[in-house]
């Protein structure tokens, strides 16, 4: 299941002037890392419980269960501090865990960029009906960045076009690129797949979108079809690998929490 799929759990994340109370959940952040235990035996991540802290800023709700962020600070002995990535590694029995982190993350990453005015410079403050930061000085308003991000499954009949990027992530992946200005989606897939592989696409078709909260991503997931030449092209400044592959030969990502993967796994087993 992608990471956002919660197995019947449900996710509010609407803005509420919410308190805390002995049973409210805590994300801690410090230097970009999230403190947690691990408990092998239920393959759960295990957040800090809410003891009275102060500086804390409710952020969402699982079912009844309140989350609130907490930034910068230390917690108790027995957490230890996880990167985004470190999550990632972890087995986990399900997804809440780590969809509750990487949305904590974004909202955490978002708040620490946002203390000071954009447009003057003066320091921002909480807004009391929104979740937006707000200038007393200038009422400028800024809200919680979300940046529209393609990922698109190139068919060729029988095969389906793999990249993997020169670093940063080690597994199969599949053409992807942010939408830059003036763009609709479908333009975004024509341009990145142009300027990653060199190759014109047609029968451009949406697929499935997805939050990803560790890069604040909304990602469009897309299918489309090579139009004409299938010679690859590939930008190798930003790639090591590109190639058509074999539906039967496609080596999915270890872990199952991407639309990537999801849409990897779609046609290898014959869906598209």
């Amino acid at each position: 299941m992608m990471i956002q799929e919660l197995n019947g759990h449900r996710f509010n994340n609407a803005y509420k002037k919410e308190k805390p109370d002995r049973d409210s959940v805590l994300m801690c952040f410090k230097n970009g890392d999230i403190f947690a235990r691990y408990d092998e035996d239920s393959q759960r991540l295990i957040y800090p419980a809410y003891n009275g802290q102060e500086d804390v800023i409710y952020i969402f709700s699982v079912d009844e269960t309140k989350y609130f962020l907490m930034m910068e600070k230390d917690v108790a002995e027995d957490y230890k501090l996880y990167s985004m990535r470190d999550l990632m590694a972890l087995e986990l029995k399900e997804n809440l865990d780590i969809f509750a982190a990487y949305s904590a993350f974004h909202l955490y990453v978002w708040y620490s960029s946002s203390r000071y005015c954009g447009a003057c410079g003066k320091q921002m403050k909480h807004d009391e009906t929104e979740r937006a930061m707000v200038c007393p000085f200038c009422g400028n308003h800024v809200y919680p960045r979300i940046n529209p991000a393609v990922i698109i499954g190139v068919k060729n009949k029988d095969k389906l076009l793999l990249t993997k990027y020169k670093s940063g992530f080690a597994h199969n992946a599949l053409v992807a690129g942010f939408t830059e200005f003036g763009e609709t989606l479908e333009e975004t897939v024509e341009r990145e797949v142009m300027e990653e592989a060199g190759i014109r696409v047609k029968n451009i078709r949406y697929y499935k979108s997805q939050p990803w909260g560790i890069a604040a991503d909304i990602l469009a997931g897309y299918y489309c079809e090579v139009d004409g030449d299938d010679t690859i092209h590939m930008d190798d400044h930003e790639l090591k690998y590109a190639e058509w592959v074999k539906r039967e030969d496609i080596v999915l990502q270890p872990k199952r929490y991407s639309l990537t993967n999801e849409m990897m796994e779609r046609f290898k087993n014959g869906l598209e």
